[in-house]
This record gives C-alpha cells, sequence and structure tokens, in this order.
C-alpha cells in the first residue's frame, strides 16, 4: 500500500504532465490543482515591524532609521496597528491570524510583546476568525498564567483561539525572562527538559478538574503551601464535589507558633489545585509549534502538535513535512481528538498538519514598481540582517544544499529567488503560492501571508491586505476547491451589546462634587 507521502508525489506528477491550464495575464502561468476534494485556508501573519524608514549603517548594516526615543513611539504604533489589522484581517475573510512573542527590540524588524493580550482585543471584535500565536515562549513564563490566559482567549473569543508554543532562542531575552523558570538558552539540552516540562503542565492544567505537579522546575502547588480555609473544607465536603476535603488538603494540627492569619496558623497544607477558566474546546486547543529543527519536528508529530514553518524554500519544506509526516504515523497518528490520519500537508477540516509563511507585497495600480521593489527589499534586509545572525541564513538552503556560514547575509535577492519573498501582481502572486503547493505536495493548504515589514506603516500594510483579499483570495479559493466551511463550536460572546445603565442619584452627585 503506498503512504500518502508517495500518494502527493503522485498527484504533482499528474499535475507536471498535462493537467494544468494558462491562468489570464501576460506570460503567466497558473497550474491548477488536481481537484479531488482539496480545499485551502490563509491567514496572516504578523511580526510587529516597525513604520521608522530604514537605513544602511556606514558598516552596511540595516536597522531602524530612529532615535530611541522615537523607537519607542513606532513601537506604541505597532502595538494598537496589530490590533486593527487582525480586525481588518476577519473583515476581509482571512480565515486565520498569527502573532509571535519577541521583547526589548529597538533595531527595527519585531515588536511583539505579547500576543494573548493583542488578541483578546482582537477577539472582542470579531466574529470568525481563528487566533493563534507563533508562539508564547513557554520557558519564559509559569505554565500555569500560559494556561489560564490562553483559556481565557479561548473563551472569550468563543473557542477560536490555536495556542502557539515555543522554546526561543534570542539570548536577550531567554537570558531575561527564562531564567527564573530555569531556562537558559546557552544550555540547550536543559532548555529542552524545561520546555516539555511546561507543555505537559500547561496539557495537565487543561485535562484536569484539580491537579498537582512535581518535577524537576516546578512544583504545584508547592508542598509547604499552608491552606486551612473553612470555604473550602465546606465546599469539598458538598456531596456535588467530585474531590474530597482529603484530596484536596493535607489536614493537620494547629500550628501553635504561627500567628495573624488564621489561613496560614495552621499545618495543613495544600495538595492540589484546580485552575480556571478551562478552555472551551476540548479536551484542549489545537497547539502550534514553529520549527527549525528534525528534533522539533518530531516532538510534535509524536504529540499532535502543529508545525509552523515560515522561510524554508519549497524543496526543504517538503522535506520537513515528509519527516513529520512520515513520524506521525510511526506514531500512530496522536492527536488531541483522535481524528487519525490526516490529509499530506494539512487538512483543513481536522485542522492538523504544517502550515508554511511567505513575505508578500502587491504592486498596486498606480504604484511605480522598480520604486516598490527597493523598498521591499530595503525592508527584508532589516528583517534579515537582525535574524541572519542567530543562524537563521541556513533555512533559506535548499534540501540537501550545504550551508555551513550561518553568519553570511542573507541577500533579498535571494528571499526573491526562492519564492520566500513573493513580489509582483496578483496573477504573479497567485501563481506561485500555487506553484509552492504543487512543489510541496499539500493536498489541503495552510497558506499564512505576512504583510507588514519595516518602513512601511498602517495604511500601506491595510492597503496590501484589501488587495489581496480582493484579488487574490477569490482566485485561490477556486484553484484549490474552496475553503472549509465556518462551523462555530461555541456561542461568541456578543461584546457589542453592552446597554448603558442610567447611574444613581448618588453616583451623579459624586461625579459632580456634590458629596
Amino acid at each position: 500500500m503506498r503512504t500518502r507521502t508517495a500518494l502527493a508525489q503522485a498527484r504533482i506528477r499528474r499535475v507536471r504532465t498535462g493537467q494544468c491550464r494558462r491562468d489570464r495575464g501576460p506570460g503567466i502561468t497558473v497550474r491548477e490543482s488536481v481537484r479531488s476534494r482539496a480545499m485551502i485556508e490563509i491567514g496572516v501573519f504578523h511580526n510587529g515591524s516597525s513604520d521608522l524608514p530604514p537605513v544602511r549603517t556606514p558598516s552596511g548594516v540595516a536597522c531602524n532609521d530612529g532615535s530611541l526615543r522615537e523607537v519607542h513611539l513606532a513601537a506604541q504604533r505597532t502595538i494598537v496597528n496589530q490590533i486593527r489589522q487582525g480586525i481588518l484581517a476577519d473583515k476581509l475573510g482571512f480565515d486565520y491570524w498569527f502573532q509571535t512573542e519577541h521583547h526589548f527590540q529597538p533595531e527595527g524588524a519585531e515588536t511583539s510583546p505579547n500576543p494573548l493580550a493583542s488578541e483578546m482585543a482582537i477577539a472582542a471584535s470579531t466574529r470568525r476568525i481563528r487566533l493563534g500565536q507563533a508562539a508564547n515562549i513557554i520557558t519564559w513564563h509559569h505554565p500555569v498564567r500560559i494556561a489560564e490566559m490562553t483559556a481565557m482567549l479561548d473563551v472569550v473569543s468563543g473557542g477560536r483561539v490555536e495556542v502557539g508554543v515555543g522554546r526561543g532562542y534570542q539570548p536577550r531575552e531567554n537570558e531575561v525572562l527564562g531564567k527564573p523558570f530555569g531556562s537558559t538558552i546557552q544550555d540547550q539540552e536543559r532548555n529542552r527538559v524545561a520546555f516539555t516540562e511546561a507543555f505537559d503542565l500547561i496539557i495537565k492544567c487543561w485535562t484536569q478538574e484539580s491537579f498537582s505537579h512535581r518535577d524537576e522546575f516546578f512544583s504545584v502547588p508547592p508542598r509547604y503551601t499552608k491552606w486551612n480555609h473553612k470555604q473550602t473544607i465546606a465546599y469539598f465536603g458538598l456531596d456535588r464535589v467530585t474531590q474530597n476535603v482529603d484530596d484536596v488538603l493535607d489536614i493537620g494540627p494547629p500550628d501553635m507558633y504561627s500567628a495573624g492569619n488564621p489561613v496560614m496558623a495552621t499545618t495543613t497544607t495544600l495538595k492540589e489545585l484546580s485552575v480556571f477558566p478551562q478552555p472551551l474546546q476540548k479536551p484542549y486547543p489545537q497547539i502550534w509549534e514553529p520549527l527549525t529543527s528534525p528534533r522539533s519536528i518530531k516532538f510534535c508529530a509524536e504529540r499532535g502538535v502543529n508545525g509552523y514553518f515560515i522561510v524554508e524554500p519549497s524543496s526543504r519544506l517538503k522535506q520537513n513535512i515528509d519527516l513529520y509526516y512520515d513520524h506521525a504515523e510511526k506514531c500512530g497518528w496522536p492527536d488531541r481528538l483522535n481524528r487519525g490520519a490526516f490529509k499530506y500537508g494539512w487538512d483543513a477540516e481536522k485542522r492538523r498538519g504544517i502550515v508554511t509563511c511567505r513575505y508578500i507585497h502587491l504592486v498596486l495600480p498606480g504604484m511605480d514598481r522598480d520604486r516598490e521593489l527597493r523598498r521591499y527589499k530595503q525592508a527584508l534586509e532589516v528583517l534579515w540582517d537582525y535574524y541572519g545572525p542567530f543562524g537563521f541564513a541556513a533555512m533559506v538552503a535548499e534540501a540537501g544544499e550545504a550551508f555551513t556560514n550561518l553568519s553570511a547575509k542573507v541577500e533579498p535577492d535571494t528571499l526573491l529567488r526562492k519564492d520566500i519573498a513573493l513580489f509582483g501582481t496578483p496573477a504573479e502572486i497567485v501563481g506561485k503560492i500555487i506553484k509552492l503547493k504543487e512543489d510541496v505536495g499539500y493536498e489541503d493548504f495552510m497558506f499564512h501571508a505576512w504583510f507588514e515589514l519595516a518602513g512601511f506603516n498602517a495604511q500601506e500594510t491595510e492597503a496590501q491586505m484589501h488587495y489581496f483579499a480582493e484579488e487574490c483570495l477569490p482566485e485561490l479559493y477556486r484553484l484549490c476547491g474552496g475553503r472549509p466551511a465556518y462551523k462555530p463550536e461555541f456561542p461568541i460572546p456578543d461584546f457589542d451589546d453592552v446597554r448603558q445603565q442610567p447611574e444613581s442619584t448618588e453616583r451623579q452627585h459624586i461625579i459632580a462634587g456634590q458629596k
């Protein structure tokens, strides 16, 4: 019996040997996917690039052209723009909105310190779009707090959260934020152990009504937590409560040497606790992780975690998807909902598999193409002069291509030549997206567009989103077999229906300063 990978490859061969058509537009060929039951979903990725103009320093490095004070003001604008554009993405019909988490960044590439807070604001003003993170760096936070906050977003959004997790890779962030939780990027193995424990603890928070955790990095609750509260004891004595008092408390005699707070003047200690709220999606929301290494790919495949790839060219992306898919098959298709095997690359109905992202810049009507290309290249240079020194240069290499100089400068022309950065008319952009789908062998397709880049203001970014939605989305849906029907699993809270209550006379007097 042929594997799914073999079937996907056969499909590509059928397309390449004649099942294609000539798309409208001079000299542009778009290969049409075989019409099986394939579908496409399209999202937006927002990294938080600064709108300050780029500049190349005398040393040849590109960065923000602004004072530190101007960078602070630009960051404030960026945070507001993320929320504006997340709401706009929902109105324009995009399926997913993803943000990342990064801190302490003056150079210009990224500002996104709290994607969960931003998406909470987006959730309150949207009804359909799914909200994800690529990712929350769980080695920088107490995992119980991450579990609480993501569950809050799931409740507020009506079950639309996609939870991103990551280990972190930047020392400036990791050593400041991760050190209190035992995670440092200087020790990769210890960082992985901390990440895995945090991951498992988050799952426990979401799936157990009352729990305890004891491991290398976290003790929840700590064994020394004194708790002798009469209401707790009374509640867990009720017949309807599933836990007994003895399950939750280790009851001991009074501590004769303690004084003051009566809850703490005791030898009674807390054994378990519950995390509120629980997520709406059961047993828990789909989890995602940005992936760069085979080890991380296998971790995700064996736990049913979706993978997020951003900069890999199609040959490397296909290699990574093959590894993920084959390892998932070997592990019995692990999945939170026991949905079994999924389609190669992405399965829209099961929301399972691998997403890829590409930088997008459309030439809008009336634009000077050469000028826009120069600006686009400047923005890409700022981005990659930041990311390059972290070793991401290796990620733009083709599958099997030796890339030993991790500090090599990644040129914008390289990103354009490899179709990692897409530029042109709607027909050109659509053609490149479809080519990516077919080269990799996706059945259903999950694609994210990255519109915001250094030096472009909010109006320019939003114009890109509008034009892509109007000119590219309909054609992509047509070529890929349509999109899944939107079926909300839970009622979406209506935050617009907040009626103004008349103030009391006393309240009015207080406001007027009359009391």
